[in-house]
């Protein structure tokens, strides 16, 4: 009776110390989001939207109090284009489909998705040490004696069959902030996955859009070049029956060499922005389908950008530095545990006897139960500098958040200006295309009426090939521009 009484208070003990265990406070500060500045409105030009930016009218609603469901403007101010799924917003099928194949075989996504595999598995080490470890085992020993003199044969058999736990108690906290670190870990990855993702997007869109732009100068030479062969020809039949000058013809021969120069560049630039498309799709060096011409390819000259405020939680970046402060946060608490006790409980329990057959019957059992406690007096510092190290580097880490957060709307900002700079240079090329090509059918008029040189003709022909092919690079531009605002307002890991 009285061993039964001592057992069911060493039951008793290990319940009310499980339950302390589970229930014990966690040293360390408790995360907090830190406060930002965060702007009012994007710096983008003035004209972006009659004289101010869609997130001036959500700002100046918010601040009195109007709700955007009852405005239907506000609606229009708060919506983003980093809201967009990137297959919305790059409606060409053939990229599309490079965007899917490269989002499937791409090496740098799959080397982020193991990254994420790994941090599961780490967290799922670190929570192990919360929980207590259980363990079995067994041992059968036999010895058989002959006769020995006057010691008669003898045969001894003997099992044992025991299960043990050990647990380390967590009153502080340490196992489980190793935890909340390990799983902002896990999160921080998870959103540097999507970081790839949508740089990926980006990098592959603004690839493609410089080869249309490839193919487009291209055709622009092929063309001039023809064209000018044309007149070359003809120029020659005039020299020959001396009407024009030799002078003529060499200039003549000038602009033909000028654009035949072009072809193979534009050649070299079209197959090495294949094969660099080809790599971002996971697939070796080789040929790249077209889709949409340069020209063809839709966009909407007025981009929303949504709240600034809502940055912060669409930009798989900033999330991602925030997820390292949340874990660096959590070290703080895991270093500052080491400075109290360690509580540990081992207990094991079984069934032991001589002989097999009476192993788990008769007076066979077996159990044990311990506990220690460990309390650090003298450490040569190495506690105190531990935490100093967490919390250096929780300031580092918050100082990249913030930093990150900056980069951000810096980003934005850029993207905004550029979009719209690069709208009304294409704008005004087109006008210089437009004047350009005018330019150069009157002086060829003019030459063949034989009231000009051939000089006129050579330099408003020069000037057309020129500004053609700047109009074509402004069109890419302006694509690209496009692509660099969406990625900075958070879109392309949808």
């Amino acid at each position: 009776m009285t061993q039964s009484l001592k057992h069911n208070h060493y039951l008793t003990l290990v319940l009310c110390l499980s339950m302390a265990a589970l229930t014990g406070c966690m040293v360390g500060p408790r995360y907090k989001r830190p406060t930002t500045d965060v702007p009012d409105e994007y710096r983008a030009p003035a004209s972006l939207s009659n004289g101010g930016t869609a997130s001036q009218t959500s700002s100046k609603l918010a601040s009195n109090g109007a709700s955007t469901a009852d405005n239907p403007t506000a609606d229009k101010a708060a919506a983003s284009l980093g809201d967009e799924d990137w297959s919305k917003v790059f409606r060409d099928p053939e990229l599309q489909r490079l965007i899917r194949t490269a989002l499937r075989n791409n090496y740098d996504v799959r080397i982020a998705a193991a990254r994420v595999l790994q941090a599961q598995a780490q967290l799922g080490i670190t929570r192990a040490d919360q929980y207590p470890s259980l363990g079995v085992g067994g041992n059968i020993s036999g010895q058989n004696s002959p006769q020995l003199g006057p010691i008669p044969a003898y045969e001894i058999t003997q099992g044992q069959v025991t299960a043990s736990a050990s647990w380390n108690l967590d009153f502080w906290g340490r196992y489980r902030r190793a935890s909340e670190a390990a799983r902002a870990t896990l999160l921080a990855n998870e959103w540097a996955q999507r970081e790839v993702r949508a740089t990926l997007v980006a990098n592959l869109a603004a690839a493609y859009f410089q080869l249309r732009e490839l193919d487009l100068e291209l055709e622009i030479s092929q063309r001039t070049f023809n064209s000018r062969t044309q007149s070359l020809q003809l120029t020659q039949t005039l020299e020959q029956h001396g009407i024009n000058s030799l002078l003529d013809v060499r200039q003549s021969e000038q602009l033909v060499y000028t654009a035949a120069t072009e072809i193979p560049d534009f050649q070299r630039q079209i197959a090495q922005q294949e094969n660099a498309i080809s790599i971002l799709t996971g697939n070796n060096p080789g040929d790249v389908p077209r889709g949409l011409k340069l020209t063809e390819q839709p966009h909407a000259p007025e981009i929303p950008v949504g709240l600034p405020s809502s940055l912060l939680e669409r930009r798989a970046d900033v999330r991602q530095a925030e997820q390292s402060l949340i874990a660096a946060n959590a070290q703080i608490g895991v270093a500052r545990a080491a400075y109290f006790p360690q509580i540990s409980l081992t207990g094991s329990g079984g069934f032991e006897s001589p002989a097999l057959t009476n192993l788990f019957t008769g007076p066979a059992g077996i159990w044990s139960l311990a506990g220690s406690f460990t309390q650090p007096i003298f450490e040569g510092g190495r506690l105190k500098s531990g935490v100093r190290l967490a919390e250096a580097q929780h300031q580092q880490m918050l100082l990249t958040y913030q930093q990150t957060i900056q980069g951000a709307f810096r980003d934005v900002s850029n993207g905004l200006v550029a979009y719209r700079k690069n709208r009304e240079f294409r704008i005004q090329q087109e006008y210089l295309l437009a004047s350009a090509q005018d330019a150069a059918k009157l002086s060829e008029v003019r030459f063949k009426a034989g009231t000009t040189d051939y000089l006129e003709v050579l330099t408003n022909e020069t000037n057309s090939f020129s500004a053609e092919l700047g109009l074509a690079q402004a069109k890419t531009n302006e694509l690209i521009a496009l692509v660099q605002l969406y990625q900075a307002l958070g879109g392309g890991w949808q």
